[in-house]
């Protein structure tokens, strides 16, 4: 089913709001709230019990990868997806409560209705089940998919059906990302290129954290499994996932990598040990397989175990040959970097925490902003902002968040990974005016639509995170993650 999604994930699920509504379930402080039995209950939602085998079910269909497998047991990866999972069983009783269903008729309009199954611009039958061939699904579990998709995208519609835009949410939107703003600024991107770390701070920092400086390397070999190679065909049809499944099935009955290939007649590559980023034990990167194969083949945690994978529409017979765990120095200079990328991270945040809270108390005004340039030797700037796309100093993010602050006021304004850092002053601020003929009117209706369909979606989580008692089996969910 996951292939499905993907292969539409630019038709008719684009449409569909998947995963819009996240119920945010908290996972501490309430207690051990089963004891005895129930040990395959993981959850209970309202008197609905979530069973453990129905749970593991869904986790192993999100196919995790090799370091989040590693880590389960020590971090909140296994409690973050029974969240989630327990928001999803939540928005499916209240589409229940509500009384959406998809007819057959609907179903069959929509399948009808997407371009991906066309031919000679119409739809095409045969194209479709040859999609459905080539992904690997039946036909029920795609529809069943489709129904549970639609059902939700009917469900958030009526939640937020009918809404009417004023002109003035319009100009509130309109104004956010356009004005003249005159600013005063200090880079801080100065002050913290002064801050290196010491070498004792480094050693520190790789000491306590030795474990995350290891490489793996694998060694690993793989053969292409095409209609060619099985039945002499250039077609993804019954016949060829057929004889696959006989392979597999052979696999799974003990048949080695060797003997498979032989039998087949496929033709095997073969890689020296690599690591993660593709690289030998050299610095040499292997250049010669698909990003995408190539993380499949290492997600790969059993030696001398072949399996059949399928990356980018093309199966493969894959087996890793050797595994090996290297322990890093500090001098090397991944290492090095990491650390020092690190520490630099935690610098910024420490500093820019303790300015925003100056800030927020009142005591970060514009003498302290010039005292602070002085002492620091940074130098206060003039700017004029026009739009949104005057990207000379600020990035277009950045000038968003500039163009919220009031004049007179102080902020500290900085990106998602703290690379651009800055104090902001800002002196004076006109607004363009927007004219209701300006064919950009639209779209700011629609960012206005937008902003408070959301506040309504944040409204009916607070409202389902009331009415719905959730309870949880700790004992139980330790168990799932020990079981990994």
């Amino acid at each position: 089913m996951a292939t499905s999604i993907v292969k539409l994930s630019k038709s008719f699920f684009v449409k569909v709001l998947v995963g819009i509504i996240i119920l945010p379930f908290v996972f501490w402080g309430m207690g051990d709230v089963f004891r005895g039995g129930n040990q395959n209950v993981i959850a209970n939602i309202e008197s609905k019990k979530l069973s453990t085998q129905e749970f593991i079910s869904y986790v192993n269909k999100l196919n995790l990868n090799d370091k989040q497998l590693k880590n389960i047991k020590e971090s909140n990866l296994i409690e973050k997806i029974l969240s989630e999972y327990i928001g999803k069983r939540v928005m499916d009783l209240e589409i229940k409560k509500s009384g959406i269903q998809i007819t057959d008729n609907s179903l069959r309009n929509i399948i009808k209705n997407e371009k991906i199954f066309f031919k000679d611009n119409k739809f095409s039958r045969t194209e479709y089940e040859k999609f459905l061939l080539s992904s690997g699904i039946t036909a029920p579990s795609f529809e069943k998919n489709i129904i549970e998709q639609e059902s939700k995208r009917q469900f958030l519609d009526s939640l937020s059906g009918g809404i009417s835009i004023s002109d003035t949410l319009v100009e509130n939107e309109f104004k956010k990302e356009n004005q003249i703003k005159s600013i005063e600024f200090i880079d801080l991107n100065g002050y913290y290129s002064n801050q290196k770390p010491t070498k004792e701070k480094i050693n520190d920092f790789y000491q306590k954290n030795k474990n995350f400086f290891k490489s793996e390397f694998k060694s690993f070999q793989y053969a292409s499994i095409t209609p060619k190679d099985l039945i002499n065909s250039d077609e993804y049809n019954e016949q060829f996932f057929s004889q696959l499944d006989i392979i597999e099935n052979n696999i799974l009955d003990g048949q080695s990598f060797k003997d498979t290939v032989n039998e087949n007649n496929l033709k095997v590559f073969k890689t020296k040990k690599i690591d993660l980023n593709k690289k030998d034990k050299d610095n040499n990167t292997i250049k010669d397989l698909s990003d995408n194969l190539f993380d499949k083949i290492f997600s790969i945690n059993s030696e001398k175990t072949p399996e059949i994978i399928k990356s980018d529409n093309n199966y493969y017979l894959v087996e890793v040959t050797s595994k090996e765990v290297i322990n890093k120095s500090v001098e090397n200079p991944d290492v090095l970097k990491a650390i020092t990328d690190q520490l630099d991270i935690q610098n910024k945040i420490r500093n820019n925490t303790s300015i925003a809270k100056d800030i927020g108390m009142g005591g970060f005004d514009k003498n302290k902003m010039k005292k602070f340039a002085e002492e620091n030797k940074l130098e206060i700037k003039n700017y004029t902002i026009s739009n949104l796309k005057q990207n000379e100093i600020f990035s277009e993010g950045i000038i968003k968040n500039i163009f919220l602050i009031n004049d007179g006021e102080i902020s500290l304004i900085t990106d998602s990974n703290l690379s651009n850092n800055f104090l902001i002053l800002a002196l004076k601020t006109n607004y363009k005016k927007l004219d209701k003929k300006n064919n950009k009117y639209d779209q700011y209706k629609a960012k206005a639509k937008l902003n408070l369909v959301n506040k309504i979606y944040e409204i009916f989580d607070e409202r389902i995170n009331q009415k719905y008692k959730v309870k949880l089996n700790k004992r139980t969910i330790e168990r799932v993650k020990n079981s990994f």
